[in-house]
């Protein structure tokens, strides 16, 4: 028969294996069918190079067809929010990558509360998928959550402005911020690191939380803790962006920015930090950033939200109570937002469906009773 002849081709030293170890890789194939997503925001004000650095970032273009306006079509522009959704394929592995841009911040002559769209839509995202996971139907929920908001600072005058502490302040506890000193060719070495210090500093003084990354795990290679010792060291990340490419000798062929006095190499780590920002975004932090937007930040606004409904049925519940002793134009209004009655209407739907279905099982099992009692 075949299972002897399987049995008789295996070693005797795998005579005991059952098969779980190849579970990571059932997981790998699977997770690669699906594909992955990521998305990230970009914030900082106009002229620091955020869409150069987004298109050296993941090698692509997201802005061809984009159009800058000039100094007087961008005084009375408002802050927009834009998604730019590419699809990238690297040796088999798809990434659905979305791109959300705010270009017109910090632009006007007055920047009072003018993050409120940003910090709108981040919530908004949350909402969306509270919802969607709280239906029938979650086999397809769409991630729009933000995972990562990269705020480009500007590499001119000392340290943090007030819009930056304002605007980081609003979305520290929503969304994983990495901040990144944009045009770091502007400064020398020493500048550099001072600006850096005084950032770190200033952000500690404000209590703004910005992504803090794991702790290695103690079986990881030195070669990797060395790497990310160095990555913590580099926040704010200094980075160059480029999509030139430049050709300084025959075999010599980089991304980098040409000067009168010479040339800066985009992925060279002695430059700039561009190398160590993409290693962190994409090679070893992306699925860590995806891990701390929902066990953190959507935990905690989903806790919020139960907590609200949960605020809202309790007082309800006691207003009903006082009916009898009260009249009803005496009652205290509810302060209900149009979103909270909508999802406790849907609540109370799918809370009705599930009581019906009961129900038609109950009967269901009764009958099944009284007809096996009829045939004994």
């Amino acid at each position: 028969s075949l299972c002897p002849v399987l049995h008789n081709q295996r070693p005797d030293m795998d005579k005991d294996y059952v098969g779980f170890a190849t579970l990571p890789s059932q997981v790998h194939r699977k997770s690669v069918k699906k594909g992955f997503d990521f998305t990230l925001m970009v914030a900082g004000e106009s002229g620091l190079g955020k869409s150069t650095l987004i298109n050296s970032l993941f090698l692509t273009d997201l802005y061809k067809d984009r159009t800058v306006p000039d100094a007087q079509a961008r005084i009375p522009q408002t802050l927009e929010i834009i998604k730019h959704a590419v699809d990238i394929e690297e040796k088999g592995v798809k990434v659905k990558l979305t791109v959300i841009d705010t270009p017109g911040f910090g632009d006007a002559v007055n920047n009072e509360e003018c993050w409120q769209p940003i910090t709108h839509y981040i919530s908004c995202q949350f909402e969306q998928y509270f919802r969607d996971e709280s239906g029938l139907d979650r086999k397809n929920i769409q991630d729009g959550r933000v995972h990562c908001c990269l705020y480009v600072l500007s590499p001119f005058g000392h340290g943090l402005r007030p819009l930056d502490i304002a605007f980081l302040h609003s979305i520290h506890d929503k969304v994983n911020i990495v901040p990144v000193i944009g045009k770091a060719d502007c400064l020398t070495p020493t500048e550099v690191q001072q600006k850096k210090n005084k950032i770190r500093q200033e952000l500690e003084e404000n209590g703004i939380n910005i992504y803090e990354f794991p702790e290695c795990d103690s079986d990881e290679d030195e070669e990797f803790k060395a790497q990310d010792a160095e990555m913590k060291r580099s926040i704010p990340f200094a980075v160059i962006g480029s999509s030139q490419v430049v050709r300084e000798l025959k075999d010599k062929v980089f991304r980098g920015r040409q000067y009168p006095w010479g040339t800066v190499e985009v992925e060279n780590s002695a430059h700039c930090d561009f190398l160590k920002l993409r290693n962190m975004l994409i090679q070893t932090h992306m699925q860590d950033l995806k891990d701390v937007t929902h066990e953190i930040h959507y935990e905690n606004y989903r806790a919020q939200c139960i907590q609200s409904l949960t605020r809202t049925g309790a007082r309800d519940r006691s207003s009903r109570a006082k009916l009898s002793r009260q009249s009803a134009t005496e009652l205290p209004l509810l302060p209900l937002t149009a979103e909270t009655e909508k999802l406790i209407r849907e609540k109370d739907e799918e809370l009705r469906r599930m009581q019906e279905m009961l129900q038609r099982m109950q009967e269901q099992m009764l009958q099944n009773q009284v007809e096996q009692s009829g045939n004994l």
